[in-house]
């Protein structure tokens, strides 16, 4: 089967990890929660409650770091904060770079209002708990961030520009914030998660079009992988050779009462292999 649902029922599912064991982190949006689907089909629930959470990592030391209101570790039920503001409605994707930083664009509008003018958030990198610097400004509507397998390019979805944007990293994690130039921007659809697999391809969920598609390093789009789902909103790289693609959705075509679903893509229909996302250090 090129295509397999995994579990459905949910709302806006976002933010998918796979860890080492095979399970499948995932987070509902709209309804709370964090969720794990283990490899023999039982899903737990990982942190209860918790709304807004956009984005997933996994921690050297155990557990995970979600955002949302803040962006903080969850680890056997308790939680660490290691990073908030006063100024911002929450944070959304989050992605951490080769020495464990954490990577994060910020809201400062509701990301499903339909205002003309919208507050910007920022990026920023997380050094430590409470420490962290600014990147850019002038991020619309943050979504997917991930980086080029040699670390030096950090791609960041912003969906109200409806593009993917991409900047110089510095061996030191510096990010020029002058140096953001538009990767790709989509004709049909609009961006929201990214992943980059290992030869530097760059895939994207696109909502509001049924699938995820992949651009080469350079930019060029090469492949698409449909799914029976409208609202696509994220996808991540995994199974036991790391080349099966999971994507998350907000919907079901197939039957609109399965909600928010999770597929699997197997390999023979992905083509590409994934790369393994850094560990969290902070």
């Amino acid at each position: 089967m090129t295509v397999e649902t995994m579990t459905f029922g949910y709302g806006l599912i976002e933010g998918p990890r796979v860890d080492a064991d095979g399970g499948l982190y995932f987070s509902d949006v709209h309804n709370g929660g964090v969720r794990r689907l283990d490899p023999d089909g039982s899903i737990q629930i990982v942190v209860p409650k918790r709304r807004g959470v956009g984005g997933i990592s996994l921690h050297a030391d155990g557990g995970i770091v979600i955002s949302g209101k803040n962006v903080c570790h969850v680890r056997d039920g308790e939680t660490r904060i290691l990073y908030e503001r006063d100024d911002v409605g929450g944070f959304n994707d989050l992605f951490a770079d080769s020495q464990g930083r954490v990577y994060v664009g910020s809201l400062r509008d509701d990301p499903f209002g339909d205002m003309k003018e919208r507050k910007t958030g920022d990026a920023y990198r997380i050094d430590a708990p409470g420490e962290a610097v600014t990147l850019y400004t002038g991020v619309g509507l943050s979504n997917g961030i991930g980086f080029s397998p040699d670390g030096r390019r950090l791609y960041h979805v912003d969906s109200a520009k409806n593009a993917i944007l991409v900047h110089a990293v510095g061996t030191d994690g510096e990010v020029d914030g002058s140096s953001g130039e538009t990767f790709v921007r989509l004709d049909k659809g609009t961006p929201d998660g990214l992943t980059v697999d290992a030869e530097g391809g760059v895939w994207v969920a696109v909502v509001g079009q049924g699938k995820v598609a992949r651009f080469s390093p350079m930019g060029e789009p090469d492949r698409e992988v449909s799914v029976p789902a409208s609202f696509v909103t994220s996808l991540c790289f995994g199974g036991p050779d790391g080349d099966e693609l999971f994507v998350v959705t907000a919907d079901n075509t197939d039957d609109a009462g399965r909600a928010g679903t999770v597929f699997k893509v197997s390999a023979d229909e992905v083509g590409a292999t994934g790369l393994a996302p850094p560990l969290v250090r902070v």
